[in-house]
């Protein structure tokens, strides 16, 4: 097969990445997608990081097996863990991971209070802790933890009283300061967006890195001239999960 019509591959610990992938397939629709959610492992946040590593390591040599050329990273725990060092095993690979939209999140306003809600793996990782230094003198950045959030949205609870009350106490220590943006760090956390905003003032922005990501991929590939411009793209979802219900998740998530 031609190089160029060979799929972009992306790769989350779960269901996930399937908000990073709408992004994908709206920016660049005549591409072919290999998506694998690696739910049997999920969830990635909550391992260490030379765990995180070898797994992701991994699922990458199967599906280079398979024929790919590219990689989207749809998680951030796994682009803190493995990204650069995957880059150095695979010179040659586009790979292009995600980052938690802080930059955006510090231009809303003066001086912005700044929510970032993420895995508790991906606040400890030197990545983070980087980008949030980075940030510190524009905007107040609060890192907040989000242990038991990502195995909700895996098991589709996209809203009930379980998820509500989740959030309830996730934001209840900070429902007397004044909040100006919110950043979800996790791929997973787009998919329950509107359940999340209910929980805030209405002016409280919610940001994620999805855009961005799919932005780059296609600088990326269009530099490498293997931008696919014809034809009708393709899209098919994989999961390491024996339960099929993880793909109809994945597929009802996409087309949401």
């Amino acid at each position: 097969m031609n190089a160029i019509d060979l799929p972009i591959a992306v790769l989350d610990s779960g269901v996930g990445g399937i908000s990073v992938l709408r992004e994908l397939t709206r920016l660049m629709p005549k591409e072919h997608f290999l998506y694998f959610g690696d739910s049997q492992n999920a969830p990635y946040g909550e391992k260490s990081p030379e765990e995180v590593l070898a797994i992701t390591r991994s699922n990458l040599k199967m599906l280079l097996a398979r024929g790919i050329k590219a990689l989207v990273l749809a998680c951030n725990t796994a682009t803190g863990a493995a990204a650069r060092i995957l880059r150095e095993e695979y010179p040659d690979l586009i790979l292009v991971g995600i980052e938690p939209a802080i930059k955006p999140a510090s231009l809303v306003g003066d001086h912005p209070r700044v929510l970032v809600m993420a895995t508790p793996l991906t606040l400890r990782q030197e990545k983070f802790c980087t980008l949030m230094d980075r940030f510190s003198e524009t905007s107040e950045i609060l890192p907040v933890p989000c242990a038991g959030l990502v195995e909700l949205i895996e098991d589709g609870e996209l809203e009930g009283n379980r998820l509500d009350n989740y959030l309830e106490k996730l934001f209840f220590p900070h429902k007397d300061t004044k909040i100006d943006a919110v950043v979800l760090g996790c791929t997973h956390y787009p998919h329950i967006k509107e359940q999340i905003a209910k929980h805030l003032p209405h002016e409280v922005k919610i940001l994620d890195g999805g855009d961005g990501t799919a932005r780059e991929t296609r600088r990326r590939l269009s530099a490498a001239g293997l931008l696919r411009t014809e034809g009708e793209g393709h899209i098919e979802i994989l999961n390491s999960s024996p339960d099929p219900s993880r793909i109809d998740l994945s597929w009802k998530l996409l087309n949401r």
